[in-house]
């Protein structure tokens, strides 16, 4: 009897190992395009298969440069919508809005007592903003890093999904855990990268990375036709003038995108390099196989958006399966910093 016990129990203790923890944080910029999507949402859709994952929508992050209340809630709601209806399972993962776990907020200032001012004013992401919004250099775009920082490890994660060109940003979380344990004791693990084989999606002028702000972008979700004509204005291989001249596949934006959307793409290389069809050809194409691919998530994301009362309960169901790792959190740093 005993050795049936033993035996049975064996499966039992290895169901319930506890998968290691990720936290990524995502803008509420309304509703993703195609660079959002293959650079980073598809990535969190396969990560909450194999972690406990737990994915925040930072609207505190995003008061840096939005400061319109409507605009933020609507975009805040528009980016809940659109990721559940791209994969995201509020049963696999947790989903929620940064604000409503207001913990991190505090977090963020018991760690700004121990993060050098010097560490912040080197980010590469604060000299861009001083230069993309001098009219606007409010603290949070200086402060943004430590919030970033509190963010992850409030809930003691201890790896965080990037892509390679991410690793200096997560370093400066790294730093700051660092220390902090070497002030106060071990109290959070330094989070390590899960780097992702995210691409660098560039935008419809074929140059610059896609961006709203730059207005390059494919919007994945709308109707077919807008996706149609967003393509149809890719710009494609430049040195290719005449319809039978022989394409570059490899410096061609249109091409290389083609490698999401099918299995075919090295035929349809081919035929560019041969010349056996013209750029017209391989947009169409494109703009039929990306409206065909978000036909499903977009009827899902109509229906999610139709019913906004519905998106919040979700995220606020998220936000209260996340309040006892925060609360746990704060009351060991209370602890441990002499907060009484």
């Amino acid at each position: 009897m005993t050795a049936d016990v033993a035996v049975s129990a064996r499966p039992a203790e290895v169901a319930s190992a506890p998968r290691p923890r990720i936290f990524s944080g995502i803008q509420p910029s309304g509703v993703p395009h195609l660079g959002n999507d293959l650079g980073a949402i598809r990535n969190y859709v396969r990560l909450q298969t194999e972690y406990e994952a737990i994915y925040c929508i930072v609207d505190y992050h995003a008061l840096t440069s939005t400061h319109s209340p409507d605009a933020l809630r609507q975009r805040t709601r528009e980016m809940a919508a659109t990721l559940m209806a791209l994969g995201l399972d509020p049963e696999r993962c947790t989903l929620f809005v940064q604000s409503h776990r207001p913990e991190v907020t505090e977090l963020a200032w018991l760690f700004t007592t121990v993060t050098p001012v010097s560490w912040l004013e080197r980010t590469p992401t604060y000299k861009e903003k001083r230069q993309n919004q001098p009219e606007d250099l409010n603290h949070g775009l200086l402060a943004y890093p430590v919030l970033q920082a509190a963010d992850i490890v409030l809930y003691k994660a201890s790896l965080v999904p990037v892509g390679k060109d991410q690793a200096a940003h997560l370093e400066l979380s790294r730093e700051i855990v660092r220390r902090f344990n070497a002030m106060y004791g071990e109290t959070f693990p330094e989070p390590q990268p899960v780097y992702t084989e995210a691409p660098v999606v560039l935008g419809t002028d074929g140059v610059r990375k896609m961006s709203k702000s730059l207005g390059n972008t494919i919007e994945i979700l709308a109707e077919p036709e807008t996706i149609r004509r967003q393509v149809m204005s890719m710009v494609t291989d430049t040195k290719r003038i005449l319809r039978t001249d022989p394409g570059r596949p490899e410096v061609c934006n249109v091409c290389q995108l083609h490698r999401f959307f099918g299995g075919d793409y090295e035929s349809i290389w081919e035929g560019e390099r041969t010349a056996r069809t013209g750029c017209v050809d391989t947009k169409k194409l494109l703009a039929e196989r990306i409206a065909a691919h978000y036909a499903p998530a977009r009827e899902r994301y109509l229906e999610l958006i139709a019913a906004p009362d519905r998106v919040d309960r979700i995220l606020a169901e998220g936000a209260e399966r996340a309040r006892p790792l925060a609360a746990a959190t704060i009351a060991e740093v209370r602890q441990r910093m002499g907060i009484r």
